[in-house]
């Protein structure tokens, strides 16, 4: 589309403009007026907008309308509503709204190896931390290397991913061997690949699996891309998918003190319909109810997902050493670890961020002109 506004029409509800290309952009009187950017409108320096719309009536429509030729091609609308009110639009403006921005996703399988990271650049490098926040984004994953191994050092990682955020049982969560242990994690036994915490309503989506010593022969960190696996099932077959999005499944995770509970289908999309969460807990999964109508498909489906995660070929699996950090997207990468074969020491700490902050970090980053 061409980058700049020709000509403008007023319809009955909204503004025909018409770009050099001859494409054509609806642009209706109440957006239009919404969304008016002068310092009236907006709080100037954070742009948070304090019109209210109810103050216009909700057939509105502009008292005049005309192109501003600015001579640098971005040609604007300028705008008159009845009230006395004046709106002007850039072209660049509108072309920005056009559609809201996606993240780009690299999809992978067990031919992927995580990029590495150096932990102290990191922290200290604002260029690095944005390269490794974008790779984050984009893949799900990434290893931090030449971390600090004493206790609770995840807690530094809050300087560039945001707050940890606290769950039910601990702020930072210990994971090694603990025969009064309340789950799988804390025994020697293989754990699957899954994600934590499928039994909150909205789970942790950001994790930092902190190795501090790891002594023993086994237990290889595993991990699998759940938003792959789940475009190919999609590709394949679409009607078990839509099961998998459709039917809502129990999932609890409790101890002596604590229990959290959450009824939610498996898999989550966003408004666009691309997929914003995968639930994958075996350990944490419940019955679903014997009235559910759709049992049947429901446990074909979840068959077909469960031996795609399980499949070697999904599966990256690596040796996490003392000292290194595997970043995890909590919505996305599913994670486990294979057999303990020995008894040496294991020492692992789970920590866990939020999205947002980490987006937010990286926003920041780029708007100040740190990265």
């Amino acid at each position: 589309m061409s980058h700049s506004i020709s000509s403008v029409a007023p319809n009955a509800d909204a503004l025909s403009a018409v770009w050099n290309s001859g494409e054509r952009t609806d642009l209706p009187y109440l957006w239009l007026r919404d969304n008016c950017g002068c310092g009236e409108c907006r709080v100037v320096q954070t742009s948070e907008k304090r019109f209210h719309l109810f103050k216009v009536p909700s057939d509105l429509k502009p008292r005049r309308v005309s192109i501003e030729h600015t001579g640098s091609g971005d040609e604007a609308i300028s705008i008159d509503w009845p009230d006395g009110h004046h709106t002007r639009y850039r072209s660049s403006e509108i072309r920005s709204f056009l559609s809201l921005p996606r993240l780009e996703r690299h999809y992978w399988d067990g031919r992927f190896q995580p990029r590495r990271f150096d932990y102290r650049r990191f922290l200290e490098s604002d260029h690095a931390a944005a390269e490794l926040i974008e790779e984050f984004l984009r893949t799900g994953v990434c290893v931090l290397v030449d971390a600090p191994t004493e206790p609770d050092s995840s807690e530094q990682l809050a300087r560039r991913l945001g707050p940890i955020r606290e769950v039910l049982f601990e702020r930072i969560h210990n994971v090694k061997v603990d025969p009064k242990g309340y789950n799988i994690a804390h025994t020697g036994l293989a754990v699957a690949p899954h994600n934590d915490f499928t039994s909150y309503s909205w789970p942790p989506n950001a994790q930092a699996l902190h190795m501090l010593v790891n002594e023993c022969e086994g237990g290889e960190s595993v991990v699998v891309d759940g938003f792959g696996l789940l475009n190919e099932l999609r590709r394949d077959h679409p009607g078990k998918f839509d099961v998998l999005c459709a039917v809502p499944v129990p999932f609890r995770i409790f101890s002596e003190e604590h229990e959290c509970y959450a009824v939610k289908p498996m898999v989550g999309l966003d408004s666009d319909g691309e997929i914003a969460m995968v639930r994958f807990n075996t350990a944490q999964m419940q019955a679903v109810p014997l009235s559910e109508p759709r049992l049947a498909d429901f446990y074909a489906a979840y068959h077909e997902l469960s031996t795609r995660v399980n499949s070697p070929g999904a599966q990256v699996i690596f040796r996490l050493e003392g000292g290194q950090i595997l970043l995890c997207d909590g919505h996305r990468v599913l994670h486990g670890r294979t057999a303990l074969r020995s008894d040496g020491a294991r020492h692992l700490q789970d920590a866990y961020f939020e999205h947002d902050n980490v987006r937010n970090h990286l926003r920041w980053l780029r708007l100040s002109g740190r990265a």
